[in-house]
């Protein structure tokens, strides 16, 4: 007990001094925390005044806020006596194994720059990828993942990597998108006046672009039915409900007009035997 306490008296100015830094640091990082957060805020609304494009502003700003964070530890440890060289040779192996642990992320960091570069999609775009059937409009492109927003408001996080080595649509990445509809009608019903009735709608429907090619034609001769198509274009934002409306109108007109939209039917035939049949 005379040891500890002699030693703890010999050492109380280290200790003390020792404790001292730990509050210091931790102050500090709270601190700086917040200054770089700061810093953050500043850049993003920096660049978006600057006209950066959104995916460009949350990908810079998400690799902008890890680089501060490892420059503030970086600082901090330099504090405690740790000599800078070894600071930077203690991260450079930790980067050699976090690298070799964590392949993936640095596969999602190259794709978010590959996307970013070459702009498959942006910000707003409505994107399909095709492996996971992962679909929605980009809301933001950060260091390792690209956040979707679904049809039914669900968030889905894809990583970078999934998204530059699989195939992408981008639906919205025109501005016109081409309407393309079929439908059946009964070989005994009035094809002249089916092709008319489908022009009619197209003529009558404002948010068809009139001056781009619109075309009515008969498409198949199937087995039960006459298959027409109908093609025209409209504004891409519009399609959906150009396309639901027109659905509906030609059902309705082709059951005033008395054009039948022929369905798969089935006869049964009941076959009875000698017996029952006496």
């Amino acid at each position: 007990m005379e040891v500890f306490l002699r030693l703890t008296e010999e050492n109380l100015p280290r200790i003390g001094n020792f404790c001292l830094k730990v509050i210091l640091a931790i102050i500090i990082y709270f601190v700086c925390s917040r200054v770089i957060r700061w810093v953050c805020s500043i850049l993003r609304r920096s660049m978006t005044k600057a006209g950066f494009p959104a995916e460009g502003v949350s990908f810079i700003n998400s690799l902008s806020k890890v680089g501060l964070y490892a420059l503030l530890i970086f600082s901090i440890a330099t504090q405690f006596g740790v000599e800078a060289s070894s600071v930077a040779a203690l991260l450079a192996s930790a980067g050699v194994g976090i690298s070799l642990a964590l392949q993936g992320g640095l596969s999602n960091l190259a794709g978010g720059v590959i996307i970013l570069m070459f702009k498959p999609f942006t910000v707003g775009d409505y994107i399909i990828e095709d492996s996971g059937n992962h679909e929605g409009t980009v809301q933001k492109i950060e260091m390792y993942y690209t956040t979707l927003l679904t049809m039914d408001n669900q968030r889905v996080m894809v990583p970078n990597a999934t998204l530059t080595n699989n195939i992408i649509t981008n639906v919205t990445a025109m501005d016109e998108r081409k309407l393309d509809i079929k439908v059946g009608i009964s070989y005994d019903s009035d094809l002249k006046r089916a092709k008319e009735i489908l022009m009619e709608l197209i003529e009558k429907e404002d948010r068809i672009e009139k001056d781009m090619e619109i075309q009515v034609f008969v498409d198949a001769l199937c087995d039960s039915n006459v298959q027409l198509g109908l093609r025209a274009w409209v504004k891409t934002d519009q399609y959906w409900a150009v396309r639901w409306k027109l659905n509906e109108e030609i059902k309705n007109s082709f059951d005033e007009a008395g054009i039948k939209i022929p369905y798969p039917q089935m006869d049964v035939h009941i076959l009875q035997d000698e017996k029952s049949r006496r």
